[in-house]
């Protein structure tokens, strides 16, 4: 097969880039079809909003499109339109001014103010309620990263969701390794601390016996003593 006839989709970064910086938009089709999960849990994690992030990757792309003139290859595509979305999506949240981005944390070590957590993996299940179950467990997780300050929540997707290197998230970041690790390592005291106050609370309610059931063992009971006496 000629090089010319070789598929979009089978050629590597380098060659796509250099394709995109001849305004082929097909093949910014493949290099955004190849990142699209990075980027938009990167600008989910800053924004904390489905759709805010949505606009914030379009634009990421748009950016990248109009400047990939400038792109030298000194980073990897991956990163550099990583580090476009985290500044796309950091834009977005300074305009809404709906939260507040926290950027000072407590340091009870006494170390430079950073953190981040892993999610486990759920082992897959061919049942309907064990599907269920791992949903519900994923949306908990969800939940409770949507939680964490901006700035352990993005290096927690970059680290653990998206498994990005320690360097590669620094990079994406614009901040020291030594600061990816740290709010890495933060995030995930947090997280477990959060999800076991979780388990906690729920633990209290299992195996719960309301009303109905009550009701239920005594009228059984009060029937199997009416047969054991029926009365003469």
């Amino acid at each position: 097969m000629s090089a010319l006839s070789k598929p979009l989709e089978s050629e590597d970064d380098a060659a796509l880039v250099l394709r995109v910086q001849r305004a082929d938009a097909a093949a910014f089709a493949v290099l955004m079809r190849r990142y699209n999960r990075r980027l938009y849990r990167t600008a989910r994690a800053i924004l904390k909003d489905d759709g805010a992030a949505e606009d914030a990757v379009q634009e990421g792309y748009l950016a990248a499109w109009r400047h990939v003139g400038a792109f030298r290859g000194d980073a990897q595509i991956g990163t550099w339109l990583t580090r476009i979305v985290v500044n796309q999506a950091l834009q977005a949240l300074r305009r809404r001014r709906r939260e507040q981005v926290v950027v000072l944390f407590d340091d009870p070590a006494g170390e430079p103010a950073d953190g981040d957590d892993a999610v486990t993996d759920t082992p897959a299940a061919d049942m309907p309620e064990d599907a269920m179950a791992r949903t519900e467990m994923r949306r908990l997780i969800e939940r409770k990263i949507d939680e964490l300050p901006e700035a352990y929540r993005t290096v927690f997707v970059l680290r653990e969701v998206e498994d990005m290197t320690v360097d590669e998230a620094a990079a994406a970041l614009g901040i020291p390794a030594a600061t990816v690790r740290s709010r890495l390592f933060r995030a995930k005291a947090r997280l477990r601390a959060s999800l076991a106050e979780e388990l906690d609370n729920a633990t209290q309610e299992v195996f719960g016996f309301d009303g109905a059931r009550c009701d239920r063992i005594v009228e059984a009971v009060l029937t199997r003593i009416d047969a054991m006496h029926p009365s003469g």
